[in-house]
């Protein structure tokens, strides 16, 4: 089984790790969920995915359209993964549990370290996560490369 794998966003923000790591799943053959808790910061994320790089593209979608199967990267707010993703990114405290995490290929916990709540939400989650028998991983960036910090026991 895969570690979750949170994500400590100090230096860099959502937008831009997240596609970084989209990229990542894509090169892999990965399709992905990215889970949210509200419905504007989804749409507030999907502009900024239509920003990226010049030289890419990042396929993706808002869950809810006709082609959600189609998607490569589903931005959604439900539990269920109507494009067949493999992988979770959990964005602003979404929920992941511990026998989804067992039954994907990647699971990603992005969560806002300048956010005092973000932070103790975060915990919670590997405190849940670690405890059901999940290993988890806590990357953080330093110098420009993300880095991983610690791990659970679990797994």
């Amino acid at each position: 089984m895969m570690p979750a794998l949170f994500y400590h966003l100090t230096r860099s923000p959502l937008e831009a790790v997240a596609p970084m790591l989209l990229e990542k799943a894509l090169a892999t053959g990965w399709r992905v969920a990215v889970r949210g808790t509200d419905a504007d910061r989804l749409n507030w994320l999907d502009q900024r995915l239509w920003l990226g790089a010049e030289d890419g593209f990042l396929p993706h979608g808002l869950a809810g359209g006709p082609h959600d199967a189609d998607q490569p990267v589903l931005l959604t707010l439900g539990v269920d993964r109507p494009n067949g993703a493999n992988c979770v990114m959990s964005v602003d405290g979404a929920v992941v549990t511990a026998e989804e995490v067992q039954s994907l290929d990647r699971v990603w916990v992005m969560f806002d370290g300048n956010d005092a709540a973000a932070l103790d939400h975060a915990r919670g989650q590997w405190r849940d996560l670690a405890g059901a028998g999940v290993a988890a991983q806590y990357w953080a960036e330093e110098d420009g490369r993300w880095q991983k910090k610690a791990e659970s026991a679990s797994g």
